[in-house]
């Protein structure tokens, strides 16, 4: 029985787990979107939002500059960014989530981030998920990329037209030009 026990395994050994749940907690902060299985994208879910939270409560302390902070003030970021640190090894990563993502996430109490369900990968039927940070709600809405911006970026879909050829350009390209026989 599995009475009180609220995580998934994911069919991995405790550490290997951890250290799974570790690294793609780093890889949507640097990113701020991964494609991961549901089911890891819900438990890193549960982890990523914690630990946005351990940033966020700290937001106010983080606006004054080191040296007005009282010694209490001082000890909670320490304790915060311990904290952070417990669950985002990488230091890029970690400042990210101080700089960045807690002022961005200073006025939401929770729900940071957003699975979106993509269907099933083509090897195993897993089903794929993306999870991302939701954007900031201030920012002006980005736009939804249109077929031609993605085109321009080369990611597939149909070509773009090319601009029209005159008459004479057209038949020129459909003729070869002879090459000029020697006797």
């Amino acid at each position: 029985m599995r009475h009180r026990k609220d995580h998934r395994r994911l069919g991995r050994k405790r550490e290997h787990r951890h250290a799974l749940l570790r690294n793609l907690v780093t890889a949507l902060f640097q990113h701020e979107r991964i494609e991961t299985t549901v089911a890891k994208a819900k438990e890193t879910r549960r982890l990523a939002e914690r630990t946005i939270t351990w940033a966020r409560r700290v937001g106010d302390v983080l606006e004054k500059k080191p040296d007005r902070r009282t010694s209490e003030e001082s000890a909670r970021v320490v304790h915060a960014v311990r904290m952070a640190r417990r669950v985002v090894r990488d230091r890029g990563a970690v400042l990210k989530l101080f700089d960045e993502l807690a002022p961005r996430f200073a006025s939401r109490r929770g729900g940071y981030t957003r699975i979106v369900k993509l269907g099933q990968r083509p090897g195993d039927a897993a089903p794929m998920s993306l999870l991302e940070l939701i954007p900031d709600d201030s920012a002006p809405a980005a736009k939804e990329p249109s077929s031609t911006s993605a085109e321009a970026k080369g990611k597939g879909g149909a070509k773009a037209p090319k601009a029209s050829k005159s008459s004479d350009e057209k038949a020129a390209a459909k003729k070869p030009a002879k090459p000029a026989r020697s006797k």
